[in-house]
């Protein structure tokens, strides 16, 4: 409702500077043409700057304030480069010219360089925070393998994950290397996590930012150590599958994400003595072993579950092992003698 009312006082208020131009004699007061000109021109205007502000629904704080910080900078050095330029023998046919061309400049560059820079300072009103401490949320770095890997895309899309994705440059080089791979299964692979960062690059719902920048201290660096380099650059997490890159950046006090990990946390608990429904679908190693496996992948070794195989038999859970390739039950047929 805030909104609603700001919108219409803008017009409004747009409506009467078109009032007030069309008094003051910018056009002359006989030509009706000229007049309503003037006045419908100040509205249009005022409309189309509300039209683009309800089309851009997705705004960034970051970049916005990029933006006014690095217009008041050039400013104020446009404004310190023309006191400068009083004491030199330039005509004033010359000089405003070459101040508003300065000003030009000096304002882009401000606003390009703060915009291209605005994950390493942030700007915030009413005051200007100089430090690259990360605030509230923190980014999430994509690394190669859970990207491949794919499940990213789901898990993200359910919303597990809150915090800004940052998918880096060197990364997507990877990928496109795995892409063009001479080997099919490398191939595919590579393929596949293009398709993943497509899916999640044209979800309206994720915000994930490709990071070109190079940072100096990238240099000699293999992609894994970058990875790490840059989470600790951004003060962000790294969410990967690889287990030595999840060693090597708890050494360095990075934050780590590991999907396989989080998988393993999300199966289902079973005590000793619970009951559940398993399809036998091969014998175990043991004499009258069968083995079966549930919906989420976990195995279920099955104690006089051999004769019963491709058959859904009712399991007594005996025990629970978690191992470093997931977990097993160990379980016992009801209908076993």
């Amino acid at each position: 409702m805030g909104l609603i009312i700001l919108r219409c006082v803008f017009i409004l208020v747009a409506a009467g500077l078109g009032v007030s131009f069309v008094q003051a004699g910018i056009v002359p007061e006989d030509s009706a043409r000229g007049t309503w000109g003037m006045f419908l021109g100040v509205v249009l205007v005022a409309v189309g700057v509300l039209a683009l502000d309800i089309s851009v629904r997705k705004k960034h704080l970051d970049s916005i304030t990029a933006v006014y910080f690095g217009m008041l900078v050039g400013l104020f050095m446009t404004y310190v480069l023309g006191l400068a330029l009083l004491p030199l023998p330039i005509s004033d046919r010359f000089r405003n010219p070459t101040q508003l061309v300065l000003g030009l400049v000096l304002c882009y560059s401000c606003i390009s360089l703060l915009m291209q820079t605005r994950n390493d300072f942030r700007f915030i009103i009413p005051y200007v925070e100089f430090a690259k401490e990360v605030k509230g949320l923190k980014p999430c770095i994509l690394d190669t393998s859970v990207v491949i890997d794919g499940r990213i895309a789901d898990v993200v899309e359910a919303q597990v994950f809150d915090g800004q994705l940052i998918m880096p440059k060197f990364v997507i080089g990877e990928l496109q290397a795995i892409a063009d791979s001479s080997d099919r299964l490398r191939r595919g692979r590579g393929r596949r996590g293009l398709d993943i960062l497509n899916r999640l690059r044209n979800n309206p719902d994720i915000e994930m930012v490709l990071y070109e920048r190079d940072l100096p201290e990238f240099a000699g660096l293999s992609v894994d150590l970058k990875l790490v380099a840059l989470a600790k650059h951004l003060q962000g997490k790294l969410i990967t599958n690889d287990y030595n890159l999840n060693k090597v950046a708890r050494l360095q006090g990075v934050a780590v994400i590991n999907l396989n990990d989080l998988a393993n946390a999300l199966k289902l608990v079973f005590l000793p003595g619970e009951r559940i429904e398993v399809r036998i679908a091969k014998a175990g190693e043991e004499p009258g072993q069968g083995v079966g496996y549930l919906e989420d992948g976990t195995m279920v070794v099955v104690e006089g579950g051999r004769d019963r195989l491709n058959q859904t038999v009712p399991v007594t859970v005996t025990s629970v092992l978690q191992t470093s390739a997931g977990r097993m039950v160990f379980g016992k047929s009801e209908n076993s003698r």
